[in-house]
Parts: structure tokens; sequence; C-alpha cells
């Protein structure tokens, strides 16, 4: 079975407050990006790693790599509209159908070789396999202006990688585009599919605010050298 890894690298500074882009910002002295590349290529899968970049971004991105002397191979494609362009262009490199494809958020940089691993194996007996984790707090739903409280042990934070067979995900991304699709899973499962779910870590977090990269130098700090 051959492997695929898309990471979607689509995202601003907006929300961080900074005018480069989350992906690029140094992780412990490097991109966060290059975390997230190299979590998948020491995992036992080692998959070809296709990087989705809007095409602004490209050249930085190679002075980046010049510049930490990051030789990871990797396919480098033009990113789209929306996250769900850019991974239909990522789609669009691949040919055969035969083969297992995990979309990943270029700024999850702390994500494990046991949830990597386990969302391949996963994907190729089930057909698709998509990383959560059950929610730690309270959820209420707000409706109508009245809050309603939801039992918490059915509620799950879905993570990435979201990881699907070729033929599947290929046959999703060939709706037309809706503004409801917020990931592959919700894509898939507006195809007909049912979602399965494999279990994600708490610490598999999202660069989204300035202090999301305190906390993941924090726990970078703490995992095993490979």
């Amino acid at each position: 079975m051959k492997y695929y890894a898309i990471i979607v690298a689509g995202g601003s500074g907006t929300r961080m407050q900074t005018t480069v882009p989350k992906q690029f910002l140094l992780l412990n002295g490097l991109p966060v990006l290059m975390h997230t590349i190299r979590a998948f290529e020491q995992s036992c899968v080692t998959p070809d790693i296709i990087l989705v970049l809007p095409t602004g971004y490209h050249a930085y991105w190679q002075q980046l790599c010049n510049v930490h002397q990051f030789t990871t191979p990797h396919l480098l494609v033009a990113g789209g509209e929306t996250r769900f362009h850019s991974v239909k262009n990522g789609l669009d490199q691949i040919i055969n159908d035969d083969v297992l494809i995990a979309v990943h958020d270029a700024v999850r940089p702390l994500t494990s070789r046991h949830i990597i691993e386990t969302s391949y194996r996963h994907a190729e007996k089930y057909g698709n396999a998509v990383t959560a984790v059950k929610s730690r707090d309270s959820i209420r739903q707000l409706t109508n202006g009245r809050s309603v409280s939801l039992l918490r042990d059915e509620i799950y934070l879905i993570q990435t990688p979201q990881t699907f067979r070729a033929n599947m995900l290929r046959k999703a991304y060939e709706q037309p585009y809706s503004e409801k699709f917020t990931d592959d899973a919700s894509v898939v499962e507006q195809y007909g599919v049912e979602i399965q779910l494999t279990e994600g870590d708490h610490q598999n977090i999202k660069i989204t605010f300035p202090e999301d990269i305190a906390i993941a130098e924090l726990l970078l700090s703490k995992k095993p050298s490979v």
C-alpha cells in the first residue's frame, strides 16, 4: 500500500496578531511547518508529502528551507481559495486510487507517530479515520437564544490527520464547494460515507493564538527525542 500526506498550510497571521503566517513562526528555533512535516517523515509509514501553500509564499518557504537546511522531500503545490480548494489541488497530484491519503493541518506540529500510524492503519481497514478527542469540558448549545446542555461523553473535538482511501476522498471532492465543509470529514460525510473516529491527543494542538506557541514549546520540550 502506498501512503501520502497532504499538509494544508493556508492560514494567515490574523488571529496570531502577527504579519507572519502562523505556519512560519518559530517553534524551538524551527518554523512550525517543519515540525509538522517531520512528524510524518519520522513515522513508520513515511508517506510521500504534498505541501499545499499559497503561491505568494513559495519563495519564502524555499528561503526558510535553505536557512534551516531543511531537506525532507516534499512536493510544493499552490493553495486554493479555501481549504476545500487547497486539498483538491493536493489531490490532483495523486494519480493512483489504490493509496491512502492523510490530510493534516500545517499548524498541528505536535502530532505523534502513534496518531499518524493509527490513522493510516484504521483507514486501510475501514476506509477512513478521523482523529478526535472527547471533550473535557461541559458543553452547552445555544439555539434561538436558549442554551441547552449536551452530553459531554457524546461530544468529540475533531483534529487531524484525517485519512481516507484515495478513491473515496477523490469522489467526495468532486462535490460542489459548500460553506458547510469545515474539514475533510464533513466533505466525505456529505458524500454519504460514515465517518470513523480514531483516538487523538489533547497535546495535538492547533497553533491559532499567540499563547499556543508557548504551550507548544513546553509540550515539545517534554517529548522524547526520536
